[in-house]
């Protein structure tokens, strides 16, 4: 099995997102309930706060330890340059924090904390040590330290992306989903909304349990979820791991699909229009983040469609890991003219024709590129 040659990696990366996934449940319930020093805007003037950058500098140090700064290159989305500003001496001590209170809890998950804890030097070079800007050849971490931070600060569903590429494939994927419900109906309500309703629960009905782990190797033909680890539990290898299998579903009539939550970068028009033209019936489920293939991956929803407004181009930190285990799932990725997604041209999903789209299966799939051809020519891009 192809896969079987990166078990080390994926044992490694599955610990450490679980790690990243326990310091974002913990700022955002701090984001959710103070405001303060927690968020920043970056130059396009999307959110970034604490959680990405901690993320970013714990899994960086994480990876370095266990295989080697010498060995790791890691590509990612956050930079020091709004850290190092004088005014931001507020947000750097609390990354510092941050990280420090994670790294110190890296034995619940069978990882070796610090000695010492880090300084401010330390966790800065984390941070800029994900400097690679990935490519056809070598190896190379992905990582999205919080895929959809919109959707984190308003308390509502986010995900932590690790993936690695190697010679421009993806061979591993590992998506964190630290508000993801058990139970697919609560997909479409808001997190804080559950929060609120909970309370009207018995913790023990586990109405309102959420959070999970999702992985998968290349090659394996299997994709797998993990239980976040609550409380005083240590993660014990592969706790308690379930398969998880795409929907059979191939009717566009009984079909769910998803799309983003943002109108800013994605054509929500011409993706309902092809909608209707290929005979979806049901209302679109609108996800932040990689949970959307997520979602597929367990059989929540059967298609994700995303057309990019002109101008935009998508981010290989956006879609690696959740690509790679929707396919091992059983699913289906593609660009829009049935290609597959190439991860080898840098940063972004260079040569993309025209969209993405995700399905839980070829037949479908099959439909869906077929109204894009039909649809493309009377649409408004």
């Amino acid at each position: 099995m192809e896969g079987e040659k990166y078990y080390k990696e994926l044992d490694v990366a599955v610990r450490v997102v679980h790690m990243a996934c326990s310091l974002c449940q913990r700022v955002q319930e701090r984001l959710v309930s103070a405001n303060g020093d927690h968020v920043k805007a970056k130059d396009d003037d999307s959110p970034v706060t604490i959680a990405d950058w901690s993320v970013q500098a714990t899994v960086s140090w994480m990876l370095s330890e266990c295989f080697g700064s010498q060995n790791v290159s890691i590509v990612a989305e956050e930079d020091v340059q709004t850290l190092s500003k004088a005014d931001s001496s507020g947000l750097l001590a609390n990354v510092v924090s941050t990280v420090n209170e994670s790294l110190a809890e890296a034995p619940k998950y069978g990882l070796k904390s610090p000695l010492n804890a880090l300084g401010t030097p330390q966790i800065l070079e984390a941070i800029s040590r994900c400097n690679s800007t990935g490519g056809p050849k070598g190896r190379q971490w992905v990582l999205d330290p919080v895929d959809g931070t919109l959707g984190f600060v308003r308390g509502d569903q986010y995900a932590v992306a690790l993936a690695l590429i190697e010679d421009g494939k993806v061979v591993i994927g590992v998506l964190g989903c630290p508000n993801y419900p058990m139970k697919k109906e609560l997909l479409k309500y808001h997190y804080q909304h559950h929060q609120t309703m909970s309370k009207a629960f018995p913790p023990s009905t586990n109405l309102w349990e959420r959070g999970c782990v999702m992985y998968a190797m290349r090659g394996s033909g299997e994709a797998w979820m993990q239980p976040l680890i609550n409380g005083g539990r240590k993660l014990e290898w592969p706790n308690s791991a379930t398969l998880i299998r795409v929907s059979s579903i191939d009717d566009p009539a009984l079909a769910t699909s998803c799309e983003p939550v943002e109108r800013a970068n994605s054509d929500h028009t011409f993706t309902e229009g092809l909608a209707h033209s290929v005979g979806l019936r049901k209302q679109p489920l609108r996800v932040y983040s990689m949970v959307k293939y997520a979602a597929i991956a367990r059989g929540d929803a059967e298609i994700f469609m995303k057309f990019a407004r002109s101008g935009y181009k998508e981010k290989i930190w956006d879609h690696a890991a959740g690509v790679l285990i929707v396919e091992e799932a059983g699913g289906v990725v593609t660009d829009a003219g049935g290609r597959p997604l190439d991860f080898s041209k840098g940063l972004y999903l260079e040569g993309l024709d025209r969209g993405i789209i995700a399905c839980s299966g070829a037949s479908l799939h099959e439909k869906i590129i077929n109204a894009v051809y039909a649809s493309w020519d009377s649409s408004n891009l």
